[in-house]
């Protein structure tokens, strides 16, 4: 028998006039969930920080979940030795992910490390979780209400109404430095596009017939025109034992304006589309019964970020210069994606490691916010050898740390002395 119906009122309502907002009030709000954003939120928290954490998307995880990254890039140093140079929220997430064997080291000039991403999307929302940060689902910067250098409060818009962040410090971690921006406070941009990528996650795979990553590239080179493909290399992420891959095989615009980005969006699908048909085409023993499992949302590489009082240069990049105030480093090589058909690739030899300065991260004139991952200072080549995982991880470890010393102070005059201590795992060892 049914269950008989209980009585149901309905109410009839008209939006309230004025500014309604929901109201968070929070030692840290950090803007943006990707890796930089989330391991600046982990580590505000176990710092005993209250933390607040929005973005734009409706799920945690920024780019290394939803845009199918497939690769941890920049954790280790290069071969022999693939000195281990970033720790922080790696250390639970590599044993966590090996004990369910949803993560893979591949070792090559250094060792990348392929992930499930459905795993580690669960992973991140489990740790958020149990630490008891407030989150803030899709939802965009609206306002910031700023003077001086010190950010007072932040207004989100999202699908639910105007949210309202007030906060001691903030994190700009959103990859586009939209905080900083709205702020008022000076940004850098590109003077030609960074191209981003269309990553999908191909299965139906066969494994044992997999090309080599020189003959991929080549047979690309050769067939590009043909199949109407606009980038001429290209590369396959497998994770082995499952006949599933990422492909990394196209560029993609990466506007800032939203008809733009929605239309480029839709044209990076369409030469994901082309990929899967050459892939099917030119190498049918193992991509023959490819399918798409997922498309990622659109990655973006290098589009807007922060005038810093340090710029990172490709010339310190080069050298290895070791900052005083340095909070994070990396030997990834500079990967520059500023030409349609292809990118620059220039590798670094078995020693070195290159360092990101507390300064790169600090707005021009800023005193209350800290900017981690891929919208930190530096020239185009500088950055694009350290946007990649492992440093971004560590810019936001290092953010959280530099709030923390401030505390009702300035960033500014944190003592690099006091901060190297806490940050030493990701700089010293």
């Amino acid at each position: 028998m049914p269950h008989p119906l209980t009585e149901l009122k309905i109410n009839t309502l008209t939006k309230p006039g004025g500014d309604p907002a929901e109201e968070l009030t929070a030692d840290v709000c950090v803007v943006g969930a990707g890796i930089a954003g989330l391991s600046a939120a982990v580590e505000a928290r176990r710092l005993g920080r209250s933390v607040v954490l929005v973005d734009a998307l409706p799920v945690l995880g920024g780019q290394c979940v939803n845009s199918l990254i497939g690769l941890f890039c920049g954790v280790y140093g290069n071969g022999p030795a693939y000195r281990r140079l970033t720790h922080g929220i790696f250390d639970p997430m590599f044993e966590d992910l090996a004990r369910t064997g949803d993560i893979h080291f591949n070792r090559t000039h250094t060792i990348t490390v392929a992930y499930d991403e459905v795993a580690l999307s669960r992973w991140i929302e489990n740790l958020v979780h149990e630490l008891g940060i407030q989150v803030v689902l899709g939802s965009s910067v609206l306002s910031v209400d700023a003077d001086q250098g010190h950010i007072r409060s932040t207004t989100f818009a999202s699908r639910h109404g105007l949210v309202r962040v007030r906060a001691t410090g903030f994190v700009d971690a959103s990859g586009d430095a939209s905080l900083t921006w709205e702020a008022g406070m000076p940004c850098r941009v590109p003077e030609r596009t960074v191209w981003g990528s269309q990553q999908i996650r191909l299965e139906n795979l066969r494994e044992e017939f997999r090309p080599e990553p020189a003959e991929l590239a080549a047979r690309v080179g050769e067939k590009a025109e043909e199949y109407g493909l606009v980038r001429r290399d290209g590369l396959a992420f497998f994770f082995p034992g499952r006949n599933t891959a990422v492909m990394n095989m196209t560029h993609v615009e990466a506007p800032l304006s939203a008809v733009r980005a929605a239309r480029a969006q839709l044209e990076g699908r369409a030469q994901a589309d082309r990929v899967v048909e050459f892939l099917r085409k030119e190498f049918p023993r193992a991509f023959g019964e490819a399918k798409v499992r997922l498309y990622g949302f659109p990655g973006r590489r290098q589009t807007r970020w922060i005038a810093a009082e340090h710029q990172l240069t490709v010339d310190e990049v080069r050298s290895g210069f070791r900052f005083e105030d340095a909070v994070a480093r990396t030997a990834w090589p500079i990967e520059l994606h500023d030409r349609i058909e292809g990118y620059v690739w220039e590798t670094y030899d078995a020693d070195h490691v290159h360092y990101v300065p507390l300064r790169s991260l600090i707005p021009i004139g800023a005193h209350n916010v800290v900017a981690a991952g891929r919208c930190v200072d530096g020239d185009a080549a500088a950055l694009s050898s350290v946007r990649v995982m492992g440093p971004c991880a560590a810019m936001g470890f290092g953010a959280a740390h530099a709030l923390d010393l401030a505390g009702e102070g300035s960033v500014r005059e944190v003592d690099p002395a006091e901060l190297r201590a806490r940050v030493h795992e990701n700089v010293d060892s």
